[in-house]
């Protein structure tokens, strides 16, 4: 079975999830392992409250439940960064205060707005809005470098007002390389997350076509999550991940330990 490497709980602004149900929906699922990857996005506030998390109380609640499901599961104890390039020394200091086990870095915001609110795509087209989205998540890789997987690249898609219409991988093709290959060179992987099938899109994040350019171009690291807000969530649609990852040229999935890969064989 696979482990689920990106989930959210109450600590996040967008889920009121117990971390202990979470843990335990994935247990119930078989997993191998889960990683509960909490969103700390400074400098990014809406309805007047910050996407950060109190990282002490978050490590004492994580550790605890570690130890207390030790033999029954692994918990690791993660965090999904929010990418902005001013934010390189904050995100530095960040996550080396506490001894993560993994750090996602995703793109939530494009020049400081949420692509989420429909608003963004009033402005531009779907295209145009892409573009401008995998424009800044280069700008933001280069400028912050502490983190181990780039989060769903084409999560955009998700809320464009056509959706995967304006979007291909040959559309994009100059912009997407560019991010896989700095990924690749510094060392850095990305993710499958299967939320794009659980919002209705015909893949998972990335397309398939972006999963198979990151394998030719060399990528091996790649890990698995269902960026799940809801222990019902947890593992969604993992039983296509196998045939997805094989098909795109991958005979192995990564999870991360004290930062630090571990290859799983499919």
């Amino acid at each position: 079975m696979l482990s689920d490497c990106h989930m959210h709980t109450r600590f996040s602004l967008d889920s009121d999830a117990e971390p202990e149900e979470m843990i335990k929906s994935g247990i119930e699922k078989g997993l191998d392992a889960v990683c509960i990857t909490d969103h700390e996005d400074h400098d990014y506030i809406s309805e007047g409250n910050e996407w950060t998390f109190d990282v002490e109380q978050y490590f004492a609640c994580m550790s605890e439940l570690r130890e207390k499901y030790c033999g029954r599961i692994p918990v690791r104890i993660g965090a999904e960064i929010g990418l902005q390039p001013h934010l390189r020394e904050y995100y530095r200091n960040y996550v080396r205060q506490k001894p993560f086990d993994f750090v996602i870095g995703s793109v939530h915001l494009i020049k400081s707005r949420d692509p989420y609110y429909k608003e963004f795509f009033e402005e531009r087209s779907d295209a145009a809005a892409y573009e401008e989205t995998f424009e800044e998540t280069y700008e933001n890789i280069r400028n912050v470098e502490d983190f181990d997987v780039l989060g769903h690249l084409d999560y955009v898609t998700r809320y464009g007002r056509h959706r995967a219409e304006e979007y291909s991988y040959a559309r994009f093709s100059d912009l997407i390389d560019q991010i896989l290959k700095y990924l690749i060179e510094h060392g850095k992987g990305i993710e499958l997350n299967t939320a794009g099938l659980k919002y209705g899109l015909p893949y998972a994040h990335p397309h398939t076509d972006v999963l198979k350019r990151y394998r030719e171009l060399g990528g091996e690291i790649i890990t698995v999550g269902a960026d799940a807000h809801k222990p019902e969530h947890v593992a969604y649609d993992f039983h296509k991940v196998p045939e997805i990852l094989k098909s795109c040229g991958f005979r192995y999935y990564t999870e991360f330990v004290q930062r630090k890969t571990l290859f799983k064989k499919l």
